[in-house]
């Protein structure tokens, strides 16, 4: 067997080594069905209890209330970037708001002014994003169309504990970076989606819960495919979906499940691993310089810097040869990142805490 690193991707990113190992014993004939995964019809019996069974998993993880529906898409977030405001908005309707926490956020709005009207109701620019707005910073609408935040931002390391208060007008959120790493409240969102690849599975598929009565904002003119209608009115199989990711996910939810214990325990465990590295940050004298405010930081996306460019390439490169991979900051940002998702096994956070105090001692 090739020796495993530990993988601190922000996406693709680690998965579970049990799912892995599930995956590989049936990717040649899944049982029931005489052929992979890759291969058997999205029509098939043995599909559809694929799709039922990952459906009933995610309801029970969330607690999702039955007048939500459940979609398995595909286009990952960028998509959902346009659909949201594309199905949710009109032209001669009311503004939609969106709070902007860091660059994913800013790339939502980017989308969303083609498709209708936009108000940004706070910006964390002023402070390079490296916060949440303070209380009464956010200045909502109540007549807005939706109101969208960013729950975890990957490339600045902010997150949202709670969600914002928004009254009757829903909340719309891009939980892409930490779905499934906590338990949520989803009667207090009306629409949440997430791309697959960072808690939830391999990229291609993208997750959409939606409270059913916004469904009836979607636009018969709307191209088929970007009608949440059609999908809900089709359950997910309007088209071919993402067959193998939509397996995968099933297998994830199952671990959740059955070998973590629920949504609970993992989070216990997530933020267990965050506080080993804070601490580390913390206690380094400003060897290591975090980016967020200690009040906001991201359970799953360790943004931090180095004195130099210079130190951060070394410490880059060591971190390699230590099998601690894709720790390089954002293309957009630079510095170090270590994405501690669900499936990063608490060894692997050991082991780069331990790499950072040597290296710090040697510097």
């Amino acid at each position: 067997m090739t020796e495993r690193i530990f993988n601190f991707s922000a996406g693709p990113a680690v998965l579970p080594l049990s799912v892995l190992e599930h995956a590989q014993r049936e990717l040649l004939a899944l049982p029931g069905a005489g052929a992979s995964i890759l291969e058997i019809s999205h029509r098939s019996k043995v599909f559809e209890a694929i799709l039922q069974s990952a459906k009933k998993r995610l309801t029970e993880l969330l607690s999702i209330p039955e007048n939500y529906r459940i979609l398995f898409l595909q286009g990952g977030s960028r998509l959902q970037f346009s659909m949201v405001p594309m199905n949710l908005l009109s032209a001669d309707g009311p503004p939609a708001d969106y709070i902007l926490t860091g660059s994913w956020g800013k790339n939502a709005l980017k989308e969303a002014i083609k498709a209708g009207p936009v108000r940004v109701a706070w910006d964390g620019k002023a402070s390079n994003y490296d916060r949440l707005p303070g209380a009464g910073a956010v200045q909502l609408s109540p007549q807005a169309a939706y109101v969208h935040i960013t729950s975890n931002e990957t490339i600045e390391g902010v997150q949202f504990r709670t969600e914002p208060e928004t009254g009757d007008v829903p909340l719309v959120c891009d939980s892409s970076s930490d779905f499934l790493h906590r338990p949520l409240d989803i009667a207090r969102y009306g629409l949440l989606y997430a791309c697959a690849q960072k808690n939830a599975g391999p990229a291609g598929v993208t997750i959409v819960i939606i409270r059913e009565d916004l469904l009836e904002r979607s636009q018969d003119s709307l191209p088929g495919y970007l009608n949440y209608k059609i999908h809900a009115d089709n359950d997910s199989l309007w088209n071919t979906p993402a067959v193998f990711g939509i397996y995968i996910f099933d297998l994830i939810a199952r671990w959740l499940l059955e070998d973590i214990g629920g949504l609970d325990k993992m989070y216990a465990q997530n933020c267990s691993k965050a506080q080993m590295l804070y601490d580390l940050i913390d206690a380094s004298n400003g060897f290591y310089r975090g980016h967020s405010q200690s009040d906001c930081r991201s359970v799953m996306n360790v943004t931090f810097r180095l004195s130099t460019e210079e130190l951060e390439k070394k410490f880059l490169a060591e971190a390699e040869k230590n099998g601690l991979s894709s720790l390089k900051g954002h293309r957009s940002v630079g510095g170090i990142r270590a994405s501690i998702y669900n499936a990063m096994p608490v060894e692997g956070v050991t082991s780069l805490c331990n790499f950072m105090r040597d290296f710090a001692s040697r510097s």
